[in-house]
Formats: C-alpha cells, sequence, structure tokens
C-alpha cells in the first residue's frame, strides 16, 4: 500500500537535536516536498527513514510494520527506496549490469531464485529481459553497455532512478535529486519523477532546495525548521506561510508556530 509513518521521530547528536519529535504520514499517490532553510534537518530526516542513521526516539512505520530497529537495506528489502545526493551505483560495471544486478536482488527477495548475484549472466534472460525493460523506460538503451565510471553525471543520476524503479519499492525518497546537474540535464530527472508520479499505489518523497521543481511537483508540502515539523499542507498555502517565507525570501515572521 504504501503508507508510511513517522511517530514523534528523534535524534539528537550530543546537546544538537537536529530531529525534533516529528510525526507525519505519507500516502500513495502523492508526492510531498519537504523543503526548509540549511540545517532544518531535511535530509537528517531522510536518514532517520531509510536507515542510514538510528533513531533517538521515535518510530517508523511502513504499511503497519515497524521498521525503526531494522537496518537501512532491511528497509530497502520492506520497500524503501532511496536516491542520494551522490550517485550510488557500480561504477566499474556497465549500465545493463547494474540495473541486472537490482533485478536479480528484487527476484531472489520474492523467492524467485536463490540469490546468487555474480552467477553468470547468460544464465539469466529473464532478468536481462526486465533489466533491458527498465533501461527503455528511462530511454537509456544506447548506454546499456557503457561503463557507469564513464557516464556523464546527469547520465549516473538517471540510472540511479533506473536503479530504483528495479528494486519496486512502494515509498520512493529523492533527496535533491537535480543537485549538480546542468540545465539541460536537470529536465530529464524531473520527467522520471513525473512519470513515476502517474502510478498511484506509489508514495514519493521529495527534499529539494529548488522552489520552482517543489511548485511544479508537489501535491503536499511539509516544512522542517530547526528540526521541527513548522508547516504541513497543499502547497500554495505552505508557500503563503510565514516560515516559508523567513527561510526562502528573508521575511521576518513574527512567531513561527510549533
Amino acid at each position: 500500500m504504501g503508507i508510511l509513518q513517522t511517530q514523534d521521530l528523534t535524534v539528537r547528536f550530543g546537546g544538537h537535536v537536529a530531529v525534533n519529535a516529528v510525526s507525519c504520514r505519507f500516502e500513495p499517490g502523492t508526492l510531498t516536498a519537504i523543503v526548509g532553510p540549511n540545517g532544518a534537518g531535511k535530509t537528517t530526516y531522510f536518514n532517520l527513514i531509510s536507515g542510514q542513521l538510528p533513531a533517538s526516539e521515535g518510530r517508523v512505520h511502513l504499511d503497519g510494520k515497524e521498521l525503526t530497529a531494522l537496518s537501512a537495506s532491511a528497509r530497502t528489502r520492506a520497500g524503501l527506496g532511496r536516491a542520494f545526493q551522490l550517485t550510488n551505483l557500480f561504477p566499474h560495471l556497465t549500465v545493463l549490469e547494474n540495473i541486472r544486478l537490482a533485478v536479480q536482488a528484487t527476484e531472489s527477495g520474492n523467492h524467485l531464485r536463490g540469490l546468487n548475484l555474480w552467477s553468470i549472466w547468460e544464465d539469466h534472460s529473464k532478468l536481462t529481459q526486465l533489466a533491458e525493460s527498465i533501461l527503455e523506460q528511462v530511454a537509456m538503451v544506447p548506454q546499456a553497455q557503457s561503463v557507469v565510471a564513464s557516464l556523464p553525471h546527469g547520465d549516473q543520476r538517471k540510472l540511479e532512478v533506473a536503479l530504483l524503479m528495479a528494486l519496486r519499492p512502494s515509498v520512493y525518497m529523492f533527496d535533491e535529486p537535480t543537485a549538480g546537474m546542468s540545465q539541460d540535464e536537470a529536465p530529464v530527472i524531473l520527467d522520471l519523477i513525473r512519470q513515476l508520479k502517474r502510478d498511484k499505489s506509489k508514495t514519493i518523497l521529495l527534499v529539494e532546495h529548488k522552489m520552482d521543481v517543489v511548485r511544479e511537483l508537489a501535491d503536499r508540502i511539509i516544512v522542517l525548521h530547526n528540526g521541527q515539523l513548522v508547516a504541513d499542507g497543499e502547497p500554495a498555502e505552505v508557500m503563503a506561510s510565514a516560515v516559508v517565507q523567513e527561510a526562502y525570501l528573508g521575511a521576518k515572521p513574527k512567531e513561527i508556530a510549533s
């Protein structure tokens, strides 16, 4: 179903509370943008959800199953798919081999075959066909035999989205997906996210500081400020709020609601 919930999610680093008791529910068929000024806790909140950081307090649930004690890899198997600001690929393998590994891991998790990631490719024609179909969806068939390390940055980001698609998560998490990309490269990633939005069974979370991207893609915006959730609602409403005006336009709100 793809229903993701955090309950009082908190993390402390010494005396600093980076994320402070954030409770939120994310529904399928909705793209939620998570915004806020630098240091607001956006990426830290992502890290707590996906398991890169252990929570000091609070819980994470996906479809009613508690994930709080699970590792990042176990959360991926449970249905959380995370794309990072920096690409997380096998640089010395080809594009097709990267996707085929992700497909094989997914098929193994579904108990369709034993886990043997490095077995001979020729024995896995079904995996190859699945991988090629994903490359077709992201318009990377011409690069199938290219070594990942030789790809431009924009194509590596496209490939990372393709890897997420191969894992078939119920929740997609994108952390500044266009970071470091040129004006020519960025629209390709945004088109892929639009494509994913068409599947109303998927839940999508997006950390993004480019407000034009947020305005275009988001169905809902939540705002973090000093680690706290301070606004949550439809884009037009939230964009007009005092905390967003302060964070992005330099205006000084009278008071930030908690």
